[in-house]
C-alpha cells in the first residue's frame, strides 16, 4: 500500500468516525431534552444488569431460536471489532496482518473469525426466512411499516455483504501468502479453515488479479463497516449501543411500583399536618420557576431514561406480541409507543438544528399528534410489555405519564374511569355505595 493510500485511508476514517461521533452527539442532545432523573442508586445491581441483558442476552435467549441465531450475530459483531482494529492499523501504515506476531493465538483468532462469519450468514438467511416467507405475526403488524418494516431486511444485507467480503478477502489473502517465492508485502499468517476452500477460486489467475480483487474486497470491507457504523443512527440497530446504558439505568423498583409526583406528596403531607391552615394559599412561584406539570405531554415532559429507551427500542414486537390490549384487537401497541415516542424526539432535533440551538413551538406534540388517548386507555398496566423487552425498556412508563397529564392536566379520562375516581373520592371505595354499607355483603347468606 502506497503513501498516497495510507493517507486516503486515514481521510477516509477521519469522515466515517467524525461523522458517526456527531450523531452520537446529537443522539445524547436529544436525550438530554427529558426532565433529570436520579440513576445512580445500587451501582452493583446496576452492573449487573447490563452484564446479564446486555452483554449476555439472558432475556433474549427466552425464545430460543431467535434467542440463539441473535447470540451468533452479536458474537460476530464483537469479533469483527477486534478484527477491524487490524486492518486500522495495516490502512494507516502500509503493514500486512500487523497481529501475526501472536502466533498460534492469532491462528485461532482468525479461524474462529471465519467460522463466525459462516455462522452469521446462516443466522441472517435464519432471520430473512422468518421475516420475508414465514412472516411472524409481530413482523408484519400494522405498525410496523415503511422504513421500519425495511429496516431490518437492510441490516440484513449488510451483514452478507460484509461476511463475504471478509472471507473473500481472507481467500485472496492466502492464495497470495501461498505465492512460490513470496509476493509483495504478504507474509504466511494466520488459519482459514473456511477461505481454504474459496482460495482454489483463484488458481490460474494473474497474482496482479487476485491482488486486485484483495485490495478491493478490504476497501470495499472497511468502507462498508463505516457505512454501517454510520446507519446506526438511522436504524432500530442503534441498541447495538445503547443497549449497555440503557439496561445500566432501567428501572430497579418491583415491576408495578409507580413513582409519586412530588407536587402532589406535598399537597397530602399539607392536608395530615394538624398544623397546617387549610385556607391558606398556595406560596407564589419565584421569579422565573416553571409551574409543575403533571404527568407528559411531549418528549420534555419525560425523563431522560424514558428518552433513552426511545432510542434504544430493537422494534422486535415482543412486548407487541405479549400485550392483551394488542391482543384482544384494542389500538394499542407498546412497540408503536416506543417507535412514536423516537420520531418525535427526532422531530424536536431537527427543529433545534434548524433555529440554531433553540426550539421553536411547533404546534405539535407526543399526546395526540403520535400517540391518541384510545391507545393509552387501552393499557391494563400489566407489565407484560416490561417483562418481555430484551433490553429492559419500559414502554409502561410513558403510558402511565401520558394518562396522568389526561387525567390531571385535562380531566379527560374515560367516563367509567372519572365515575370510579368519584366514587373513591365520595365513599372511600370505587363502587358507588354508601360507607356504611360496606361490609353488608358479608352478612349475605
Amino acid at each position: 500500500m502506497s503513501y498516497l493510500d495510507n493517507i486516503l485511508f486515514a481521510l477516509l476514517l477521519i469522515i466515517g468516525f467524525g461523522y458517526f461521533f456527531a450523531s452520537l452527539k446529537k443522539i445524547k442532545r436529544n436525550i438530554n431534552l427529558g426532565i433529570d432523573v436520579d440513576r445512580k442508586d445500587n451501582p452493583r445491581a446496576r452492573w449487573k444488569n447490563m452484564a446479564m441483558i446486555a452483554m449476555g442476552q439472558s432475556k433474549m435467549v427466552k425464545r430460543r431460536v431467535a434467542g440463539i441465531m441473535h447470540v451468533i450475530v452479536y458474537v460476530g459483531f464483537i469479533i469483527i471489532n477486534i478484527e477491524l482494529l487490524e486492518i486500522i492499523i495495516d490502512g494507516l501504515f502500509g503493514t500486512h496482518r500487523v497481529f501475526a506476531f501472536l502466533g498460534s493465538f492469532y491462528d485461532v483468532l482468525i479461524a474462529s473469525f471465519e467460522i463466525l462469519a459462516v455462522l452469521v450468514l446462516l443466522a441472517v438467511v435464519v432471520f430473512w426466512l422468518r421475516r420475508n416467507v414465514i412472516k411472524l405475526k409481530r413482523f408484519v403488524n400494522k405498525d410496523l411499516s415503511g422504513f421500519s418494516k425495511n429496516d431490518a431486511n437492510y441490516i440484513l444485507y449488510f451483514e452478507v455483504v460484509l461476511m463475504t467480503l471478509f472471507l473473500l478477502m481472507n481467500a485472496t489473502d492466502l492464495h497470495l501468502q501461498n505465492v512460490p517465492g513470496g509476493f509483495s508485502h504478504f507474509i504466511k499468517a494466520g488459519s482459514y479453515p473456511i477461505s481454504q476452500f474459496i482460495a482454489p477460486l483463484f488458481n490460474g489467475m494473474s497474482n496482479e488479479i487476485v491482488m486486485i480483487l484483495f485490495e478491493a474486497s478490504w476497501w470495499l470491507h472497511i468502507v462498508g463497516i463505516l457505512i454501517f457504523m454510520n446507519y446506526l443512527y438511522f436504524s432500530k440497530h442503534l441498541h447495538i449501543l445503547l443497549a449497555f446504558p440503557n439496561t445500566y439505568f432501567a428501572d430497579l423498583n418491583p415491576q408495578g411500583q409507580f413513582d409519586n409526583l412530588e407536587a402532589v406528596t406535598k399537597e397530602v403531607k399539607m392536608m395530615m399536618d394538624p398544623n397546617a391552615d387549610p385556607f391558606a394559599a398556595a406560596p407564589a412561584p419565584a421569579e422565573g420557576e416553571v409551574l409543575a406539570k403533571f404527568g407528559a405531554s411531549d418528549i420534555q415532559d419525560l425523563n431522560w431514561v424514558q428518552l433513552l429507551n426511545a432510542y434504544t427500542c430493537t422494534e422486535c414486537g415482543r412486548c407487541t406480541s405479549a400485550c392483551p390490549a394488542n391482543i384482544t384487537g384494542k389500538e394499542l401497541s407498546p412497540r408503536k409507543i416506543m417507535m412514536d415516542t423516537r420520531d418525535r424526539m427526532e422531530e424536536v432535533g431537527r427543529n433545534i438544528d434548524a433555529n440554531k440551538g433553540v426550539f421553536i413551538p411547533d404546534g405539535k406534540s407526543l399526546l395526540n399528534d403520535y400517540i391518541t388517548p384510545e391507545e393509552l386507555w387501552a393499557c391494563t398496566s400489566c407489565n407484560a410489555c416490561v417483562e418481555e423487552c430484551p433490553v429492559n425498556i419500559s414502554p409502561l412508563s410513558i403510558i402511565m405519564d401520558m394518562r396522568r397529564y389526561l387525567v390531571m392536566e385535562q380531566s379527560a379520562a374515560p367516563t367509567p374511569v372519572n365515575a370510579m375516581m368519584t366514587n373513591i373520592e365520595n365513599n372511600g371505595a370505587p363502587w358507588q355505595y354508601n360507607q356504611q354499607d360496606r361490609l353488608n355483603w358479608k352478612n349475605e347468606n
